[in-house]
């Protein structure tokens, strides 16, 4: 593991359990509303999948089972990858509570053991802005692309570049030159939720913000063919793009 993959695992077992429950609610709460209607609690992301029975899902920094669960109450067999300890015992929990079994992994991404899980998968699913946490995406999406299976695909959820001049999400993140290739430390994401005293004393994480151009492109060199490119407005201004949703297809 890395150095800066060491300091996300700080910042991601920092209270995060506990960040979980006062959030989601217990494992046991966050699990019936799993069970009442997984696909809605999949959003939008349910209309990227041709199906989910059978379907072997590598879930990238699944956290903590959000999507994880649903997808394995529909039926497909999800695998978490995800740098917290704490991140796995809530979504462990929940996926329990629920009924279903669900794999986790708690690596570095980019030390998956690929002699285990190499061509293991019909789909690697990500959403909920990971890209940033990687300093290096053609790095990250050689990964992905040894986790499929020949035409397996990659279902890659994201902020939206444009966030990197604008805060169109309003997570109080610093406005830079859309071209910057800087990384830099700022806070972790749910930092902003605590008192200012809480907040000081949360680990730092180490960005690394992409172009468009950027990610798209290390998709392409990296053994995907792109198949759909879908923009999708902030939840804060529906005027501002917030995310996006590209999905390739592994040559």
């Amino acid at each position: 593991m890395n150095e800066y993959s060491e300091q996300h695992k700080k910042a991601w077992e920092y209270d995060a359990y506990a960040f979980w429950v006062r959030t989601s609610g217990t494992p046991e709460e966050r699990a019936a509303k799993d069970k009442a209607d997984p696909v809605a609690m999949l959003r939008r992301h349910a209309a990227y999948f041709d199906r989910f029975e059978g379907v072997r899902v590598a879930n990238i920094c699944g956290s903590c089972g959000k999507k994880a669960v649903p997808l394995a109450l529909l039926g497909a067999e999800v695998t978490v990858f995800d740098i917290s300890e704490d991140n796995r015992r809530y979504a462990s929990e929940t996926a329990r509570a629920a009924g279903v079994s669900l794999g986790y992994e708690v690596c570095d991404i980019l030390d998956i053991d690929l002699d285990r899980w190499g061509g293991s998968f019909d789909v690697a699913f990500m959403e909920g802005g990971i890209l940033h946490y990687f300093h290096d995406v053609d790095a990250f999406m050689r990964v992905m692309h040894a986790l499929l299976r020949p035409g397996g695909r990659l279902i890659c959820s994201d902020f939206h570049p444009f966030t990197k001049i604008m805060d169109a999400l309003k997570l109080e993140t610093p406005a830079m030159s859309y071209f910057s290739t800087e990384v830099f430390e700022g806070e972790m994401a749910h930092a902003r939720f605590y008192d200012e005293e809480t907040r000081r004393a949360f680990p730092k994480c180490s960005y690394r913000k992409y172009t468009l151009s950027e990610i798209l492109n290390a998709i392409l060199r990296n053994g995907f063919t792109l198949r759909r490119f879908d923009e999708h407005p902030s939840w804060a201004d529906e005027k501002l793009p917030g995310e996006f949703t590209a999905v390739a297809v592994r040559d």
